[in-house]
């Protein structure tokens, strides 16, 4: 599966990874050429968002298209028009639901059939019986039929040390044109595995220098809902900019992070006064709308709003808690006026969301006590 065809799907507001390829899609006695999408969360676009299951009963049916007819009727995104002659498919229905199972694992960091077959195959070479030549056989052989030559890696023998070792002395291999596999063969693929062993226990290890690229906790969702008044217990609701939190700046008191944000973003002093006293967050906005704007507010607002956000929660230290123990998550925040501060399902830049993160960070250092900082 090429892993260079990047693509991704929204759902719920989070970012679902995928990738894609080219298949046919039958439609009545038309054949398609189009993209099939497959994403990390197992579900599969032909047309039509389905599971693997579903995705399996579409291979099944010939919906997703594995064998061409001759003289079959085909076209391409509008492009082009065609007659298949002699058409000769290179997957088959199991072969292409192998290749998705695989790149759904590897969209997920997961180990994939090759994986599986190599973890077999050490079971193996520590263990050496005939049951665990047998699992690594079968699990060698559940690898897409495509992808078997790159399994160890070695584009000068591709699988031939492979398919030796798991069809052991005296056996044959998946390939009718491989001779029987003689003993001299088969302690050659030994030698081969013994040494690439030696080279795996020298090479010292790949780990990432600077931890995790992505965050393990799941994402977090700040969906946009009326502020209401200040709760005992508001649990994520508190992490919005519109919940009531006052914060001190300077020898100003601003009813939450909202109604800072937007007086200091007008010009004049008298409209920053009725913004900081509005009733509720939504008022602040509405006036904040109508009144001139600071010269250059788009390129420091989002440095206020950092500092905003550090007030906040160094005032607030029950709220702090509570956004720290939102751990490593993507925050995605709801902001349905804003597709700068939104994230508003995948269409906006979720700048709100960004800046906790980046908050959080700054507390999670004053717990650290990393020297010099």
């Amino acid at each position: 599966m090429p892993s260079n065809r990047i693509t991704h799907r929204t759902a719920d507001g989070v970012r679902i990874p995928g990738t894609w390829r080219h298949v046919f899609i039958r439609n009545g006695e038309h054949y398609f050429l189009t993209d099939l999408f497959i994403y990390a969360d197992g579900l599969i676009d032909c047309w039509d968002l389905v599971t693997i299951e579903e995705f399996e009963e579409k291979l099944r049916t010939g919906w997703v298209a594995t064998s061409l007819p001759e003289g079959g009727e085909a076209s391409a995104h509008e492009l082009a028009e065609w007659k298949f002659s002699e058409p000769q498919s290179v997957r088959t229905p199991e072969l292409m639901l192998a290749e998705v199972r695989d790149t759904i694992d590897q969209l997920n960091g997961r180990p994939d059939s090759t994986d599986r077959c190599l973890a077999a195959v050490d079971v193996f070479l520590a263990d050496r019986t005939e049951e665990n030549r047998a699992a690594a056989r079968d699990a060698f052989l559940a690898i897409p039929t495509p992808q078997r030559r790159y399994a160890l890696a070695d584009m000068d023998r591709k699988d031939e040390p492979l398919r030796v070792l798991v069809a052991g002395p005296g056996g044959q291999t998946y390939k009718a044109v491989d001779p029987p596999v003689t003993q001299e063969i088969y302690d050659r693929a030994l030698a081969y595995f013994e040494e690439r062993a030696r080279w795996r226990a020298e090479r010292p290890p790949r780990v990432p220098a600077d931890g995790p690229v992505a965050p393990h906790a799941p994402a977090v969702q700040l969906y946009q809902s009326p502020a209401g008044k200040p709760v005992d217990d508001p649990g994520r609701l508190g992490l919005r900019n519109d919940y009531p939190a006052p914060i001190m700046l300077g020898e100003v008191s601003y009813p939450s992070v909202a109604h800072a944000y937007w007086a200091l973003s007008a010009a004049q002093p008298e409209d920053r006064s009725a913004i900081a006293t509005a009733e509720t967050a939504s008022a602040a906005r509405n006036l904040a709308t109508g009144v001139p704007r600071r010269e250059g507010w788009e390129h420091v607002r989002t440095a206020v709003m950092t500092r905003l956000l550090r007030a906040k929660y160094d005032q607030h230290p029950e709220l702090a808690e509570i956004l720290l123990a939102t751990d490593d998550a993507t925050v995605l925040y709801d902001d349905l006026q804003s597709a700068f501060w939104g994230d508003n399902a995948g269409r906006g830049r979720n700048w709100a969301g960004r800046l906790l993160e980046h908050v959080r960070s700054e507390l999670h250092i004053q717990r650290a006590e990393i020297p010099g900082l």
